[in-house]
């Protein structure tokens, strides 16, 4: 009865994923600390088509680039945002970013040194965004620390 359960779970959370990746209009989930209403408690909603384009700014309102792509984990959480400035990639963790979207920025709390520290790469090199060592290290740029990666085991 257990394991009939489990199976049961196992695939509706399987085609809730699917359903919610093939959407037109995905609505990434923000983690509420960083992009919640003040004083409300509600998180705002994003749009991907919202998100991408938008100007990356680093302390000092320094542009550092845009937003290029997304990076979603395997339960289908959005987990990083591709950054692009001439020509060259770096990795931004959502909860890093603070946005206003109707300036269609977002700031990132870096200075001008700690930015120009950051490892870059290109089309052709992505890094491997969920080793453990590349996360920790990611997150540890922005003074973050990586909340634990939820994992759909499908069969």
């Amino acid at each position: 009865m257990m394991s009939k359960f489990l199976r049961y779970g196992v695939m509706a959370a399987f085609l809730a994923t699917v359903s919610a990746a093939s959407a037109d209009a995905q609505v990434p989930q923000p983690a509420p600390a960083p992009n919640s209403v003040p004083g409300t408690g509600v998180s705002k909603q994003f749009r991907a088509k919202q998100v991408l384009g938008t100007r990356i700014m680093i302390m000092g309102n320094t542009a550092a680039g845009t937003v290029d792509d997304l990076v979603f984990d395997d339960a289908g959480n959005l987990e990083y945002l591709i950054v692009e400035n001439n020509g060259k990639l770096w990795t931004v963790p959502w909860e890093a970013a603070k946005f206003d979207l109707e300036k269609k920025m977002a700031m990132v709390p870096l200075t001008t040194e700690q930015y120009k520290t950051i490892p870059t790469y290109t089309t052709t090199s992505y890094p491997t965004f969920y080793t453990p060592v590349y996360r920790t290290q990611t997150y540890k740029y922005y003074g973050l620390t990586p909340r634990e990666l939820r994992r759909i085991e499908r069969r």
